[in-house]
């Protein structure tokens, strides 16, 4: 791929970041990207053959970012337990700084995975949960416990966008909710 075949798929990319932060992802089509480039609407076909590829790339872009966003929280250490409250935090921080992309980034629905790596992109995250909390409690299979508790953060994150979690518990700040999942998943702090 050229150079400037390079630019114009990225900038197709940067486009459906864009759109997504500003708009959510029902703004995300073809022709909406291709307009807000400056390109044909066919052009994007060129790179991205099917919707789902495109959407898929930009997806990619959101993991990209919050692997951006965990690295340095990881890299300050601790014990486990920790390393996945602050994992838990930043993933919820990243959910709820950039609903549109944190929406795109789970609807494997919508997204064409297989052969652009977006799995290989998404699982090493969910792999390093299911690390850290096999750490925490060796006892439980880590993947199905880091799965809740992922569930749980999701679940979270997107009823406190939505202003339910605030209103039925009052709290200002999602803290708290973080703390009880942690304590309902990974139990109490020392084993005791």
């Amino acid at each position: 791929m050229s150079e400037s075949e390079t630019g114009l798929r990225t900038r197709l990319i940067d486009v459906g970041v864009e759109l997504v932060a500003s708009e959510g992802v029902q703004a995300l089509t073809l022709r909406e990207i291709a307009r807000r480039a400056g390109v044909s609407h066919g052009a994007p076909r060129r790179y991205f053959p099917t919707h789902l590829e495109l959407l898929s790339a930009i997806a990619r872009r959101g993991f990209a970012d919050l692997g951006d966003r965990v690295r340095p929280v990881l890299a300050g250490g601790g014990d486990p337990r920790t390393q996945v409250a602050a994992l838990a935090r930043a993933y919820l921080e990243f959910a709820l700084d950039n609903p549109g992309m944190y929406e795109l980034m789970f609807r494997h629905d919508l997204l064409e995975s297989g052969h652009l790596g977006l799995r290989e992109t998404s699982l090493p995250l969910f792999g390093l949960l299911a690390d850290l909390v096999g750490r925490v409690r060796p006892e439980a299979d880590a993947r199905h416990a880091a799965g809740a508790l992922w569930g749980n953060l999701h679940g979270i994150a997107q009823l406190w966008r939505w202003g339910s979690l605030r209103f039925a518990t009052g709290d200002e700040d999602f803290g708290p909710l973080l703390d009880a999942a942690l304590l309902a998943h990974l139990g109490p702090e020392g084993g005791r």
